[in-house]
């Protein structure tokens, strides 16, 4: 070693250059791996000569003897290669480098470390096995994407809830179990208190509603706390005017209780005195079933015929419930009547059918209206027909002729023909009952017999069932 390269090596470390000149090859060679798991002896041209390997887990390296360095890494790690070949040699280290080398089971990532032995001698690539750092790394990855992916799902989730709780033309608010104050409040609950905007949050509910015993109102969230069943109760908001109806459902955030109150009125329709009780009293006497819904047709209340035309327990029981899940075949009838409601106003003698809950199914004929309030409720008078249908005389109905001549084919044509005859048949048959049965709307047959509009004009094209040209769709 040279005096100037000498004097370049820290105090400390000089007094081992004799030590290092007595080494042996072996104790030299097991010097550098010391320093990594493995190493690779390289000529002036980058070529590996030779390979020592320490760790046990490393797979055999003795294929890469005779290959260039570069040729042996992926193809995003070979600049790393040809920077740290053509990097002019330094008294200091050069940086470790994570390169990958690709391999029957996945990339093989190592750091290395290019060592310059001196003039005359190869230069010594020293390798550090870090497939575990780069699983750990690995993992870290997934898992920082996977939050970011359930922190972007809450935000939406979040404002899709801010939306809908916006959007509730009934006035709610969300209290506090403990302290029974406000901790937020829709647009609908400031325009009832005619409040500022901001100004109902933290405040107690039984100041904000005047007409309401603090102890009434305590007994009644304690009890709905206790049993985790939402309570309700009659406030008086305005002095002079019917009282609403004030319904609390506990559930639980942020490892406390908190409810939700929703305020709603008793009907929209009020007699001439402003007394309610006369028309709700006439609605509950009334012989056919009677129900209301809101905008989504969900339940709001329902006389008692309705109760017992569906065999449920109470009307407690069927508040809140979708009104298809009672009336209807599902995601069919409900949705046409609704359909015709929104674009008429109005649906006369709608035939269908109601599901009690005991599976019993009665055949019913249903008419409806919508108000024009904000939000819009729907309406619908409700009777049955299945005993009418039971007195009438039976109907001698001859099959069409098209299945006679059918039969009479027999023998006559392959059974192939005769079944795609009767298809054709039977297809015709059931289009044309879908067009009876919505009143030759196209749109709400093709929903009825799950196909595209495309399709059933196709068929009815096929069928010669009417003509297409200049025809426009109601729902077009």
């Amino acid at each position: 070693m040279k005096k100037d390269e000498l004097s370049a090596i820290p105090m400390p470390f000089r007094d081992l250059k004799g030590v290092v000149g007595t080494l042996e090859i072996g104790a030299a060679l097991s010097l550098v791996l010391a320093a990594g798991d493995i190493a690779l002896a390289l000529d002036s041209d980058g070529v590996i000569s030779d390979v020592s390997v320490s760790a046990e887990d490393m797979p055999d390296l003795s294929a890469w003897i005779g290959r260039r360095w570069e040729d042996t890494v992926a193809l995003d790690s070979k600049p790393k290669i040809n920077e740290m070949l053509t990097s002019q040699p330094s008294e200091t280290p050069d940086r470790w480098r994570q390169v990958n080398h690709p391999g029957p089971d996945g990339n093989l990532p190592i750091h290395y470390r290019l060592v310059d032995l001196g003039e005359g001698n190869p230069r010594m690539a020293i390798g550090r096995d870090v497939r575990a750092w780069a699983s750990l790394q690995q993992r870290l990855l997934q898992t920082q994407q996977s939050l970011e992916r359930d922190y972007l799902k809450l935000r939406q989730t979040e404002a899709r809830y801010r939306l809908l709780f916006d959007m509730i033309t009934d006035p709610v608010l969300v209290i506090d179990a403990s302290t029974r104050r406000i901790t937020a409040a829709n647009p609908a609950s400031y325009r009832l208190f005619a409040a500022k905007s901001g100004s109902l949050e933290n405040r107690d509910l039984a100041n904000v509603i005047g007409g309401i015993s603090r102890d009434d109102l305590i007994a009644s969230l304690g009890g709905a706390t206790a049993t985790g069943e939402r309570c309700e109760m009659e406030v008086s908001i305005v002095p002079g005017e019917p009282p609403m109806l004030l319904t609390a459902m506990p559930f639980r955030q942020d490892s406390g209780r908190q409810f939700m109150i929703r305020l709603t009125r008793n009907g929209d329709i009020v007699g001439a005195d402003g007394d309610q009780r006369p028309l709700h009293e006439l609605i509950e006497r009334m012989p056919d079933a009677f129900v209301l819904t809101d905008g989504a047709m969900q339940i709001i209340t329902a006389n008692s015929a309705f109760v017992d035309l569906v065999h449920g327990s109470s009307k407690e029981a069927i508040t809140g419930q979708p009104l298809g899940r009672f009336i209807g075949r599902p995601g069919i009838d409900v949705d046409l009547m609704r359909k015709q409601l929104d674009t008429h106003g109005q649906v006369r003698n709608a035939t269908t059918i109601v599901h009690a809950d005991d599976a019993i199914e009665e055949a019913i004929e249903v008419s409806g209206v919508k108000t024009d309030s904000q939000g819009g409720h729907y309406g619908f008078a409700i009777r049955t027909v299945s005993r009418r249908m039971r007195d009438l005389p039976p109907a001698d109905r001859d099959l069409p002729r098209s299945v006679d001549q059918l039969t009479e084919l027999v023998g006559r044509m392959p059974l192939r023909e005769i079944v795609r005859e009767s298809t054709d048949l039977i297809e015709r048959m059931c289009i044309e009952a879908a067009l009876a049965y919505t009143s030759d709307n196209r749109a709400s047959a093709a929903e009825i017999l799950g196909l595209s509009r495309q399709s059933l004009y196709s068929k009815l094209h096929r069928h010669g069932l009417g003509n297409l040209v200049g025809r426009k769709d109601e729902l077009s």
